[in-house]
Formats: C-alpha cells, structure tokens, sequence
C-alpha cells in the first residue's frame, strides 16, 4: 500500500508503550499505515504522495484535552471578555457593558466573562447598584472566570424570579447584605440555575461551536471531552453539528449540563441511551454530577478550613447518599461516572461513592481531583479510578491557591505522583476558565510555575514525554479509545500536529512559548499556520 501523506525527517514522538521517537511516518486515508526510519517510509511513497520534511520538527498525536467547555467557550466569545488587557478594572468593564447596551435592543442579555475580582485594580466585584446604573432595559450576566459565579443586575434577578424572600437552593448562595438586600452575586447553584434564563439560542450555539473548534484546531487540538454546557439543548446541537459534517472536532460529550446535572443525567439514563453510543466523531461520555465548587471561588469542599479563613470550609452540592442514589444506578446500568470534585472532602465522598458501587473496573473518572492527598491517591489506585487534573490552572491561579490552601498545594493536581503511583491520569484546561493552550499546560507540568514566577507544588514536576502522554493516549484511555487514537502508530487515526520546532530540545522554560505548525485530524489538514481549511 502506498502512501498518500508521509512526514520525513522529523521528531516523530509515537506515545507507543516505549515512547519510541521516530524520523518519519506514513497515512493512507484517514489511518497511520507505518511509523519509521526515513528510509522505511519512503518505500511507500510515489508520485501521488504529499511529502512533508519536517526538518528536524516534532510530530505529536493530536493533543486531547479531557475536560474543556467547547459550547461555553464558544458562547462566550460572543461576549464581552474581562479577560482583555485593557479590562483591568471595573471602571473599565462597566464602560464596555454601558457600549455594549447602547447598541443591543431593549430586552437582549449584555453578557459578560472571564470576571476575576482578584485582577481587577479595585480588586472587589461590581455592586448591584453599578449594573443598575448601566441599563434598566437590559438583563446582563457578568461571569466570573470559574463559571461557577455570576454577577447579575436587578432586571436579571427580575426574570429569574428572584426576590428578597427567594431561599437559598442546595449547594449554593443567593448573596445578601448584612441588612438582607441581594448583592447581585450568584454563588454555585444558584448562577447555575440562574443560567437557564440567561441561555443562547441555538443558531448562536451552533455559531459557538464554530469559533470554539477553530480555536482549538490551531494549538493542535482533535479532540475533546465536552465537561457540560449550560443546557440541553447545546447538547443537541452538538449532535446535529456532527450529523452534518459541521463538527471539526472529535467529542466525548459527558452526560451534564451545567444547570440541574442531577436532572438531566436521570433523563438520559431513562432514555436509554449509554456511555460509547456514538461514532469517532461525537460520542456520550460519562454519567457526571458536581459535587463541589471552584478552586478560585473558592468555594471547593475540603476536610480542613482554608488557609485564608479556617471557618470556611466550602460548598457541598450533595450528601453521599444523593450522589450514590444516582452514579450506583448508572453504574449498574453500565455507564461510566464522572464528578466535578476539587476539594479532598468531595474527592473522599465521590470515592466512597465508587467503592460501594464497584463490582469491576469501569474506568470510572473524576473531574479536576484537585487537593489529591496521598491516601486520596491511595484509593483512587485501588478503584481504578482516572483523575482529570488541570496542568494550566497553577499557571493563572497558583498565587490564590497558595493563599487559600497552604501546604495543601503539595498534592493540587498532582502530576508526579498520579504516575508514580501508577494511576493514569489525563489532562483538561477546563477552558474557559482557563486557557485551553496545551502547552502552557505542558509548560506548568514541567516547570510547576504560576505567571508570576512562584514556585508551585515543586515536587509534582514531571518531564516532557510525562507531560505530552497525560494530553494524548492517556485521554484516549479515558474515553476507552486508546486502540484508535492518542499515539503514532499504524492503524490508528491519522489525527497529529506539527510543532514549530523539536519540543523534546525546548529548554522548560521555553515551552510554553511552541507553536503548532499544522494539525490533522482523520488524514486531512484542517490547520496550517498560513491558512486554516475548515
């Protein structure tokens, strides 16, 4: 068989079980056909053969991000982004709302995200009374970079019907003052419900999952694993999007919306309808619920009281038993489950959720596992449970985990010891609460940095090919794909990127700072950095 793409003379990095590197590599179709010497490869090309030299470049599988917000992000950018240089205060994001109002008809949403109250020069949130002040014709929405937090004017709280006698829901905060009056802060389940109200239309989420997919395909992305959208709906577009060719992308869609999970997991689960369901292109994931808040909030649920407040030791969304009630039943019906769980209480409460369900190993996951203590490690080893854990966050975030969790920080998505243990754990971004760019996550893993240059949690270092494995075949093995994707090797599909230089002779520091070259997904080129094929 000859080939019809073949890469010669490169840095061709398989993730194979040795973590062999290569010089060239051959596709015909949509499949690896050889991986080898140049000389191996070039018996298999011929006139018709498109011939790369790589010149010395690494060729990766294409990088999978195991917990990302494809539809949340796209919807954002079709809002206005706190996270732009030049929205460094609050001055400056009410200025934007206020523009952005004057050319939206009354009764359109002004959303906005990204909001980190830490950054913002005044470093304090809006007030209720200065969103008021923008527009009494408008809802708007402000999200704060964890999207578990919103910041809403008194026309948003109006149609969702929240007043000054509404109660709290479980597992969240309707915030009020000393003297009872809402603040316009929704905490946890409560933005999540609020959500519901603040939703896109489906034209303008089919228009996200567009932006999203682009973005994604130039850092190398082919695959994902869709952590939840806000509604049900955004589900189904994803769905439609792959039916008609429209989706780019490879998705592992679990089971959650970011607005009443527990409801809508029952529901599919009542339809009948199973993790794997799908093709190579969308496909159902895990069962999911979450079970704590944000690092950031903070808000996660730990054993001890954070650092910054010894009083405050998070938000639970539910007790075992109501998690139990619904992850045992899904689990005996055969889906693989998932948690949202960042604090080590939730980490604990999940685990022994699993060990009572647990008859076999299902390659049950958990999302973030954030402050993963050794004896958390110890059990997630002995349930075979995949940790998610998120490289990039330290990066954005380190210096307020460092206030919020002290010492706990030691074991925050770590790294060195999930492989040292011989757990296998894959990583996400969880963008878009953070960056989705693979190597400032590859970057983080090696180095253990915040942006500021803080030593981070120095003992969870790990090196490059440690680092390149937990963004390639180790999320194919969480999604049970390893036999058709995550490495270079025949057979397999012919999803890979191209970097700007060899990463394996990148000095650490230098990491963060690769780019992608071309990316390939199903043996066509969807990204080249001179022009974008979508």
């Amino acid at each position: 068989m000859k080939a019809n793409i073949a890469f010669l003379n490169g840095e061709v990095i398989t993730v194979d079980g040795q973590d062999s590197i290569r010089e060239a590599l051959a596709i015909s179709d949509n499949k690896i056909v050889a991986v080898g010497s140049n000389e191996e490869i070039k018996d298999l090309i011929d006139d018709s053969t498109q011939v790369f030299d790589l010149e010395g470049k690494s060729i990766l599988p294409g990088i999978i991000d195991a917990h990302l917000h494809l539809v949340t992000y796209g919807t954002f950018h079709l809002s206005i982004s706190c996270k732009e240089p030049e929205l460094d205060s609050i001055d400056a994001i009410l200025t934007a709302l206020k523009d952005k109002a004057a050319t939206t008809p009354k009764g359109q949403w002004i959303r906005a995200w990204g909001f980190n109250e830490r950054t913002v020069k005044e470093k304090r949130y809006p007030t209720l009374e200065e969103l008021d002040n923008i527009t009494k014709d408008h809802p708007i929405v402000i999200t704060r970079t964890c999207c578990h937090i919103g910041i809403v004017n008194s026309v948003a709280l109006h149609l969702a019907g929240i007043d000054e006698t509404t109660p709290d829901p479980q597992g969240g905060l309707i915030e009020r003052n000393a003297i009872g009056q809402r603040t316009g802060r929704l905490i946890e389940t409560a933005y999540m419900q609020f959500s519901e109200i603040a939703s896109y239309s489906n034209e303008e989420v089919y228009q996200a999952i567009q932006i999203a997919q682009q973005h994604f395909l130039k850092v190398g992305i082919t695959s994902i694993h869709e952590a939840g959208t806000f509604t049900k709906e955004s589900y189904r577009m994803l769905q439609l999007a792959s039916q008609k060719g429209d989706l780019k992308i490879r998705v592992y869609a679990m089971i959650a919306t970011l607005n009443d999970c527990r409801q809508f997991t029952l529901n599919m689960m009542e339809s009948g309808v199973l993790t794997g369901t799908g093709n190579e292109f969308f496909k159902v994931g895990p069962a999911k619920l979450f079970t704590d808040g944000s690092s950031t909030g903070p808000t996660i649920a730990t054993r001890e009281g954070y650092t910054s407040n010894p009083d405050d030791r998070g938000i639970l969304y539910y007790t075992e038993d109501e998690i139990y009630e619904v992850l045992g039943k899904a689990h005996e019906l055969g889906y693989q489950i998932t948690v949202h769980a960042q604090g080590d209480q939730a980490i604990e409460m999940y685990l022994n959720v699993v060990e009572r369900a647990l008859q076999e190993n299902h390659r049950h996951r958990i999302e973030h596992a954030g402050i993963s203590s050794p004896d958390l490690q110890q059990r997630m080893k002995e349930l075979k449970v995949i940790p998610i854990p998120n490289p990039p966050f330290p990066y954005e975030f380190g210096e307020s985990y460092l206030t919020n969790y002290g010492e706990r920080t030691d074991f925050m998505y770590p790294a060195r010891d999930f492989i040292d243990q011989g757990i296998i754990a894959a990583a996400g971004s969880d963008s878009p609460v953070t960056t989705y760019n693979p190597f400032i996550g590859i970057y983080e893993a090696v180095n253990r940095l915040t942006a500021n240059g803080t030593s981070f949690g120095e003992k969870q270092k790990i090196d490059v090919l440690e680092a390149i494995r937990l963004y390639t075949y180790n999320g194919a093995y969480a999604s049970f794909d390893e036999d058709i994707k995550g490495s270079l090797e025949p057979g397999k599909l012919a999803d890979m990127i191209v970097l700007d230089r060899s990463i394996l002779k990148t000095l650490p520091q230098d990491l963060k700072d690769i780019q992608v070259e071309l990316t390939m997904l199903d043996g066509d080129i969807l990204f080249e950095r001179s022009k974008t094929k979508l």
